[in-house]
Protein backbone atom coordinates (compact mmCIF):
# COMPACT_ATOMS: atom_id res chain seq x y z
CA UNK A 1 0.00 0.00 0.00
CA UNK A 2 1.32 3.66 -0.57
CA UNK A 3 2.42 5.84 1.93
CA UNK A 4 0.78 8.87 2.11
CA UNK A 5 3.24 10.69 3.17
CA UNK A 6 5.90 9.57 0.86
CA UNK A 7 3.85 10.71 -1.78
CA UNK A 8 4.12 14.10 0.01
CA UNK A 9 7.25 14.40 0.50
CA UNK A 10 7.98 13.93 -3.44
CA UNK A 11 5.12 16.29 -4.11
CA UNK A 12 7.20 18.64 -2.62
CA UNK A 13 10.08 18.10 -3.96
CA UNK A 14 7.94 19.12 -7.54
CA UNK A 15 6.19 22.15 -6.02
CA UNK A 16 8.82 25.03 -6.66
CA UNK A 17 8.82 24.20 -9.98
CA UNK A 18 5.15 24.36 -10.03
CA UNK A 19 5.07 27.41 -7.81
CA UNK A 20 7.58 29.06 -10.31
CA UNK A 21 4.83 29.01 -13.08
CA UNK A 22 2.19 30.36 -10.57
CA UNK A 23 0.88 27.04 -10.09
CA UNK A 24 0.81 24.53 -7.48
CA UNK A 25 -0.61 20.77 -7.03
CA UNK A 26 -2.52 19.47 -3.74
CA UNK A 27 -2.78 15.64 -2.27
CA UNK A 28 -6.54 14.45 -2.34
CA UNK A 29 -6.29 11.15 -1.93
CA UNK A 30 -4.34 7.80 -2.31
CA UNK A 31 -5.90 4.88 -3.20
CA UNK A 32 -4.86 0.93 -2.60
CA UNK A 33 -4.78 0.07 -6.20
CA UNK A 34 -2.09 2.88 -6.87
CA UNK A 35 -3.63 5.75 -7.58
CA UNK A 36 -2.55 9.52 -6.41
CA UNK A 37 -5.47 11.74 -6.95
CA UNK A 38 -4.63 15.29 -6.87
CA UNK A 39 -5.93 19.09 -8.01
CA UNK A 40 -3.56 21.35 -9.58
CA UNK A 41 -4.38 25.20 -8.40
CA UNK A 42 -3.17 28.18 -9.25
CA UNK A 43 -1.87 29.07 -13.05
CA UNK A 44 -1.93 25.19 -13.26
CA UNK A 45 -5.79 24.54 -12.61
CA UNK A 46 -7.36 24.86 -16.53
CA UNK A 47 -3.89 25.30 -18.08
CA UNK A 48 -3.98 23.90 -21.74
CA UNK A 49 -0.82 22.07 -20.84
CA UNK A 50 -1.83 20.82 -17.14
CA UNK A 51 -2.36 17.24 -18.54
CA UNK A 52 1.67 17.07 -19.69
CA UNK A 53 2.54 18.41 -16.50
CA UNK A 54 0.91 15.60 -14.54
CA UNK A 55 1.96 12.85 -16.96
CA UNK A 56 5.50 13.85 -17.88
CA UNK A 57 6.16 15.59 -14.58
CA UNK A 58 4.31 15.13 -11.32
CA UNK A 59 3.50 11.44 -12.20
CA UNK A 60 6.59 10.02 -13.91
CA UNK A 61 8.43 11.79 -10.83
CA UNK A 62 6.13 9.66 -8.24
CA UNK A 63 6.67 6.84 -9.89
CA UNK A 64 10.11 6.88 -10.27
CA UNK A 65 10.10 8.04 -6.67
CA UNK A 66 7.55 5.85 -4.48
CA UNK A 67 7.30 1.94 -5.11
CA UNK A 68 3.23 1.41 -5.76
CA UNK A 69 2.16 4.74 -7.53
CA UNK A 70 0.35 3.09 -10.83
CA UNK A 71 -0.87 6.49 -12.11
CA UNK A 72 -2.08 10.25 -10.88
CA UNK A 73 -5.12 11.18 -11.48
CA UNK A 74 -6.69 14.37 -11.69
CA UNK A 75 -9.66 15.62 -8.67
CA UNK A 76 -11.85 16.37 -11.31
CA UNK A 77 -11.84 13.18 -13.60
CA UNK A 78 -12.79 11.66 -10.06
CA UNK A 79 -16.12 13.37 -9.77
Amino acid sequence: MLDKNDVLAVLDLIRPSLMADGGDVKLIDVTEQGEVIVELTGACKGCPLSQMTLANGIERILKERVPGVMRVVPAEEMQ
